[in-house]
């Protein structure tokens, strides 16, 4: 993952801890202060998003604490690697993509970022400038001849 994905991740985990885990506990209280609780629909839905908040606080955990940085600065732009960025162009119509290569929780295709996982980062893992590549998705098959490869600092 990049830095920028491990402060990303980072940031969600704080906010849960310091916003809405606090705001949960105070709506889980008003809703105790209702009276009844085995008929309270407000104090369920609060112990119910209580449970989502854990599981998702629990899940960043596990995520952070077994998280590899990979610092992008270090990188040769010779070859499509983690964390480069690659200009595509469609060998069919000649439209050019450019999409950054990063882990799968930092995958944001709208922003240009790609998963390696995914079956365009997986084709261009390893491949250079000049090199046509042939991507099959399971909407169809294209071949992209690969422009440029950038190492962007963060």
């Amino acid at each position: 993952m990049t830095k920028e994905g491990y402060e990303k991740l980072k940031q969600e985990l704080d906010h849960i801890i310091k916003v809405e885990r606090p705001k949960n506990i105070k709506d889980i209280e008003e809703a105790r202060s209702h009276g009844d609780i085995s008929e309270n629909a407000e104090f369920h839905a609060a112990k119910e998003r209580q449970g989502m908040l854990d599981a998702k606080k629990r899940e960043l955990q596990h995520k952070l604490v077994h998280a590899q940085i990979i610092d992008v600065s270090k990188l040769s732009n010779e070859k499509v690697v983690f964390g480069a960025t690659v200009t595509l162009a469609d060998t069919e119509s000649g439209e050019t993509k450019k999409y950054m290569l990063v882990g799968q929780e930092e995958a944001d295709f709208k922003k240009g970022k790609i998963s390696i996982q995914s079956p365009v980062g997986k084709a261009l893992i390893g491949h250079k400038v000049a090199d046509v590549v042939t991507i099959k998705t399971p909407a169809k098959t294209v071949e992209y001849e690969i422009q440029e490869i950038e190492i962007t600092l963060e």
